[in-house]
């Protein structure tokens, strides 16, 4: 009888499982992107499962609070650790600051390797990671090395789009990975996102997000520098951000994301709420080093990406109040600049 019972669990607990989503990261972004996936999700299959874990406890019951009072019904758990939310879902997705936390999710202790050591052959062959962490390349592709090696199958998928698109549900997926896992990866990634690129293999989406975000972050220092500029020559901010959407020094950086308030007819940017609510100057000084590293070791010249990291660092040398708050916000840093000058 107990050989029994132990099987009708295993059973019942692999039901479960196999109808469970779980999201590991809840942060500014991980929380957005979470919300979306599990409240479309719900909307459509009102019988799945869902489990979020965090560094912060708090974070987790808050968000878990918040989603049931909106989705009444849902069945959404707090696990402590990732190796428990792996054990309890089929499918994972995180969303974490760095390398060294997707080292520390993946890899340590009470991580997903050490869970997937425990799943029976059939569960592992279902199981499928996302990670939409920006981080070092070689380090992603070392931990999906491990994950498909375990038996698993796993993607790198970060995203272009910052809060605004996490909240919309308008994100844009780079996603790296086998054909298959890709192809299993979309419908999820669909849930969050409009857009779902497939760069390649293993560690091929990473590249291409800092790709993007290098030439991000020049430009949002320049099209701060050039607001400044045309202001000292007594051109109306609204005037000048005009003139450079419509014309060739027309980007994100300037069209949505301009630092000088109400220059945009229509538009509210972070500059508007003093900085808040964007891509934090922290993350994007992490990028920038992170295209400066990749582009030490394979030998390719970054003259203004470099500097352009450089002033990130500056700033918040200089400004450290600014770390949290949208990255346009260097421009309060050329303005401290100019006053000192």
């Amino acid at each position: 009888m107990r050989h029994t019972s132990r099987v009708l669990q295993s059973l019942e607990r692999q039901v479960v499982r196999a109808k469970s989503t779980a999201f590991i990261g809840l942060g500014r972004m991980g929380s957005e992107m979470a919300f979306n996936f599990f409240s479309k999700t719900f909307a459509e299959l009102p019988d799945t499962h869902f489990v979020v874990c965090d560094a912060l406890p708090a974070s987790a019951v808050a968000f878990r609070q918040n989603f049931v009072s909106q989705f009444p019904g849902a069945h959404i758990d707090i696990v402590r650790t990732p190796k428990e939310a792996v054990l309890a879902s089929q499918t994972v997705l995180t969303m974490l600051p760095s390398s060294p936390q997707v080292t520390t999710v993946y890899s340590e202790a009470n991580g997903v390797i050490s869970a997937l050591k425990s799943l029976s052959a059939a569960e592992l062959t279902r199981s499928l990671f996302i990670d939409s962490t920006t981080l070092d390349v070689g380090i992603a592709r070392n931990v999906a090395a491990e994950v498909i090696s375990a038996g698993a199958q796993m993607v790198d998928a970060p995203v272009s789009g910052g809060v605004t698109g996490a909240k919309a549900g308008t994100l844009a997926f780079l996603v790296g990975g086998t054909e298959g896992a890709f192809e299993l990866s979309q419908p999820i990634l669909t849930r969050m996102g409009n857009r779902i690129i497939h760069c390649g293999p293993s560690g091929a989406g990473l590249g291409a997000k800092i790709c993007n975000n290098l030439v991000l972050g020049v430009q949002q220092i320049v099209v701060g520098e050039a607001m400044l500029l045309g202001q000292k020559l007594g051109l109306d901010p609204r005037i000048l951000a005009g003139v450079i959407n419509s014309s060739t020094g027309g980007c994100w950086a300037s069209s949505v994301n301009n630092p000088v308030p109400y220059s945009l007819v229509d538009k509210s940017p972070p500059c508007e709420r003093n900085y808040e609510g964007g891509f934090a100057t922290a993350l994007m000084l992490k990028d920038m080093l992170l295209a400066t590293d990749i582009a030490a070791s394979t030998d390719s010249p970054l003259p203004l990406g470099k500097t352009a990291q450089q002033f990130y660092a500056e700033t918040l040398r200089h400004r450290p109040d600014l770390a949290q708050k949208d990255f346009s916000s260097v421009y309060e840093r050329l303005e401290q600049m100019r006053r000192e000058n």
